[in-house]
């Protein structure tokens, strides 16, 4: 509006009166009436002038209003913009925090884990130790038991032995051993069966001595472990421990088991006794409690393992599960290594896998626990 109205001001068209410079006598009264003309459009133009200047006068106003409005809508604007990023200042140091102590938390429990893993290893070697004693002094016991029924059967009332009788003995013989007789007879029960040839087993003392290729090869393993068989240290393992400890008879079942131990999906359970599975089920389960399905042979079977989700269970021998449970107890140990949850010197790591491999070697041979 305020450009039509400027538009209009520029292009009205001036209005005015042409004065002569000597009016002459007989226009005196023409004169004089177009003076009283040129008032009346005098008067028009200045009404139109005023109305035009008030209306830029009030453009003027308008646009002084909507700029004031429009600086505090900016002004607005930029406050609610320092208060979004003091939120979202707030909002990452917050997430910041909430990162930095799961983290913390993570590497806590990860911690707690090892720790827990070590003292686990301690008390088992421990136990161990305290059963190996244990074992010794059995020995040691069931030795002097037999030693002295063998004293006692050999004693007889015509022929009473005098170890075992010391008031038969000379007086000077039973003053000297006074007071000891009862550990002499003892001592004596124990060089008795030592010449009869029942002598306890000594207790002999395990000593070990690091491979150099060995342990090399453990460590170019331990830098990037891995579970794939090309590497050295895996490819000695599945040679001389892992396949000759799976090579079963049946050599289909045994390539499924190897595979399954690989892909960690073999379940092994005891059998119930007097179960014997009815249906289906018992159509797809080979072998039977009395014959194991991966020797073949005619075998108590105290355990049946099941490949996968397949649903199909085998009965196996406490022979074959032995040989299984060793395999599957090195892989478990290596995973746990790949996985970081094994925080050990790696001495310490290598003679654990060591020690594995060294249970590998017995079940492969047919030594196995009593107990299995």
């Amino acid at each position: 509006s305020q450009v039509s109205f400027e538009e209009e001001s520029q292009t009205a068209p001036a209005v005015g009166h042409w004065k002569p410079l000597m009016p002459s006598k007989g226009s005196k009264e023409e004169s004089e009436s177009g003076c009283q003309d040129a008032g009346g459009v005098h008067e028009a133009q200045c009404t139109e002038q005023l109305n035009v200047s008030r209306l830029r006068s009030s453009s003027v106003e308008i646009r002084e209003k909507g700029s004031e409005f429009l600086r505090d809508e900016l002004h607005k604007a930029q406050k609610e913009l320092k208060l979004k990023d003091k939120e979202c200042e707030k909002l990452s140091k917050v997430r910041e925090q909430l990162e930095q102590e799961l983290e913390e938390l993570t590497a806590s429990l990860f911690e707690e884990a090892h720790k827990m893993v070590r003292e686990a290893n301690t008390k088992q070697a421990a136990a161990e130790k305290q059963l190996r004693e244990a074992w010794g002094k059995i020995d040691m016991l069931q030795a002097e038991v037999t030693a002295l029924k063998t004293l006692v059967i050999t004693s007889t009332p015509s022929s009473p032995n005098r170890e075992l009788h010391p008031q038969l003995q000379s007086p000077s013989k039973a003053g000297f051993r006074k007071g000891h007789g009862r550990n002499k007879s003892t001592s004596s029960a124990v060089v008795s069966a030592a010449s009869q040839g029942v002598a306890p087993e000594p207790i002999s003392r395990e000593c070990k001595e690091v491979d150099s290729i060995l342990f090399a090869e453990f460590q170019a393993w331990k830098e990037s472990p891995t579970l794939d068989k090309s590497c050295s240290f895996l490819d000695r393992i599945y040679r001389e421990d892992v396949g000759p400890c799976l090579d079963f008879t049946k050599q289909e079942l045994s390539e499924l088991v190897r595979v399954a131990v690989e892909q960690n999906t073999l379940t092994i359970e005891p059998v119930a006794s007097q179960t014997v599975p009815v249906g289906k089920v018992a159509a797809e389960e080979c072998g039977s409690p009395k014959k194991c399905a991966l020797s073949g042979l005619s075998r108590t079977c105290k355990h049946r393992i099941m490949l996968g989700d397949s649903g199909n269970y085998y009965y196996i021998s406490p022979s074959c599960r032995a040989r299984i449970t060793a395999v599957c107890n090195f892989f478990t140990y290596i995973r746990y290594i790949q996985q970081g949850l094994v925080r050990q010197d790696v001495e310490l790591m290598y003679w654990e896998v060591m020690r594995l491999r060294r249970e590998m070697s017995l079940a492969k041979l047919g030594f196995y626990p009593s107990e299995m």
